[in-house]
C-alpha cells in the first residue's frame, strides 16, 4: 500500500505515498491524487538539479497569523516514531511511522514546485529559475490538505512558516486546488505551529 520511488534532487529524496489512503481521502480533491501518482512517472527532475532556489532556503517572514499549539496528534506521534530505536534518521523515522499508523498522512517528501511567472505577488525575489521544495508531510484533516513539516527544535524556528506557506502555494499551482483548501503546520514532540495560508504582504 506504500508506494516509493528514491529521487535523485541533488542528494537522494524519499517520496513515499500510501495509495490506499489516498484513494479513500483524496475524493474531493481529484487533481491532488493524479499530481501524487503523475511525479512517480513524470517528475521534472532537472528542476531540482539546478540553480534553483529552494523553499527550505528562504529567510524571511510573510505576516501570517500562526497559532501555538502545544498538544497536537502530530507531536504526540512524533513522539512515538522517535521511540522506535532504528538507525534511520529522525526525519525518516517520522514519515515511515506517520505513512503506516496514522489514518491522515497520505504521502511523505512530496516534490513541488513553481515557476517565476507563477509568482507575480512576490516580484522582490527576482526568482529567474524554478523555485523547488520537498513536504515532509501531507495529511488529509477535516477536508483541508495540510502541509506538514517537522522541525526538531520548532519553537526556535524563525522561517519555518515562510517555508511551508510556499510548499502549500507550490502544491495548489500544481494541483490547481485553491490555496483556501490547505492550512500549513510545523511542529516537533512539544510544539505544533500552525497557520492558514493567506497574507496581506511581504514583511
Amino acid at each position: 500500500m506504500i508506494k516509493n520511488i528514491s529521487l535523485d534532487h541533488g542528494w537522494y529524496y524519499h517520496y513515499r505515498i500510501h495509495t490506499l489512503k489516498s484513494g479513500n481521502l483524496c475524493n474531493k480533491f481529484d487533481s491532488l491524487t493524479a499530481y501524487l501518482e503523475n511525479v512517480f512517472k513524470e517528475c521534472p527532475n532537472d528542476y531540482f538539479r539546478g540553480n534553483g532556489l529552494r523553499g527550505s532556503k528562504l529567510n524571511f517572514n510573510l505576516n501570517l497569523k500562526i497559532h501555538h499549539l502545544d498538544t497536537h496528534e502530530v507531536c504526540e506521534l512524533a513522539k512515538e516514531a522517535l521511540r522506535i530505536d532504528t538507525e534511520k534518521t529522525e526525519h525518516t523515522k517520522i514519515e515511515t511511522f506517520f505513512l503506516e499508523k496514522d489514518n491522515k498522512t497520505i504521502a511523505s517528501e512530496v516534490p513541488v514546485w513553481i515557476h517565476p511567472e507563477e509568482l507575480e505577488e512576490f516580484s522582490d525575489l527576482n526568482l529567474k529559475e524554478v523555485m523547488t521544495g520537498h513536504i515532509d508531510l501531507l495529511r488529509i484533516e477535516d477536508g483541508k490538505i495540510w502541509v506538514w513539516d517537522f522541525k526538531p527544535n520548532a519553537a526556535n524556528e524563525k522561517y519555518a512558516s515562510t517555508q511551508t506557506y510556499f510548499y502549500a502555494l507550490m502544491l495548489s499551482k500544481r494541483t490547481n486546488i485553491s490555496l483556501k483548501n490547505f492550512r500549513c503546520g510545523y511542529f516537533d514532540t512539544n510544539n505544533a505551529f500552525v497557520f492558514i495560508p493567506k497574507i496581506e504582504q511581504v514583511l
